[in-house]
């Protein structure tokens, strides 16, 4: 009977913890995620910083979605900040995270950009990427 508890244990955390890596999107995602804003953007960039904003046409899954920043350094596409300065964002550490994302930002080519920020609904801040690229006069990132 011990041998049947200790199994059922096991087999619970296996599923909680597999449930639990499902709540966030994967580096794959994100990455999947700006490939398909870039497409967007170049499609038609008004519309495609409209359902950025809005989080439509797939462009919201859980903690991921797409933001991006003007030549002003302004947000032009986020679900909350529109017109807000990305250039000043600072993460929670106090790394000119805004600064780093624009610096960062090249036509063709997706790179990583760490900071620290808490997850969605948690106060903790913890270590993360977002990606980052520039369409035309747009810095776009997930």
């Amino acid at each position: 009977m011990l041998r049947q508890l200790a199994m059922g244990s096991a087999f619970a955390v296996l599923v909680a913890g597999s449930a639990w890596a499902g709540e966030y999107g994967t580096p794959a995602e994100a990455r999947a995620m700006l490939e398909k804003a870039v497409a967007a953007v170049n499609a038609n960039k008004a519309k495609a910083l409209e359902m950025f904003t809005k989080g439509e046409g797939g462009f919201k899954d859980r903690d991921l979605y797409p933001y991006c920043g003007g030549p002003d350094g302004n947000f032009t596409a986020h679900p909350s900040l529109v017109g807000k300065s990305l250039k000043d964002l600072k993460d929670k550490a106090g790394k000119p995270l805004g600064v780093e994302v624009y610096a960062a930002a090249k036509d063709g080519v997706i790179v990583e950009v760490s900071y620290m920020w808490p997850r969605p609904g948690q106060t903790e801040p913890v270590n993360k990427v977002v990606y980052v690229t520039k369409v035309g006069d747009q810095v776009c990132a997930v």
